[in-house]
């Protein structure tokens, strides 16, 4: 059986900065609707930075599947709420269980940080992700719980 493991790493980890930059590659696709070309992902780096995904002001969860990373998500801290972003499974393990197994962890660690509700940050053609949240109960993609 094959298990999803998460843990908590800076950023800047190498491993990180792979799936963060995977992540963005998508986003630049899906927004030019073409093939990404490097320099447009590195800006789009730049422009939105995922620095403060780190404590205090945050924290990136990355997810293994088979002794490999293939997923990360975000969480940024906010008075008594989070914001949910850079939710990302690689396409090959899509459907595999990485998505709940990051949302579960992810609301862990809102409670566990005195979180109350967690607010989606995503587009609207991100239709996956939005699915994704429908199916675990998230109301709306502008606030939602945690609960």
């Amino acid at each position: 059986m094959t298990t999803w493991t998460v843990c908590l790493t800076p950023p800047d980890a190498p491993d990180a900065a792979i799936l963060l930059r995977e992540y963005m590659a998508e986003m630049v696709r899906r927004w030019y609707g073409r093939p990404e070309r490097p320099e447009e992902v590195t800006a789009a780096l730049a422009e939105m930075p995922s620095d403060d995904l780190a404590p205090p002001t945050g924290v990136l969860l990355l997810a293994c599947r088979d002794g490999q990373f293939a997923a990360c998500a975000g969480l940024r801290w906010r008075p008594h709420w989070a914001e949910l972003t850079r939710v990302y499974v690689r396409p090959a393990q899509r459907g595999t269980g990485g998505g709940a197994t990051l949302l579960a962890a992810v609301e862990a660690y809102a409670r566990a940080a005195g979180a109350d509700r967690i607010r989606l940050d995503t587009r609207a053609d991100l239709v996956e992700a939005r699915a994704l949240y429908a199916r675990h109960s998230y109301q709306d993609a502008g606030q939602c719980s945690a609960d």
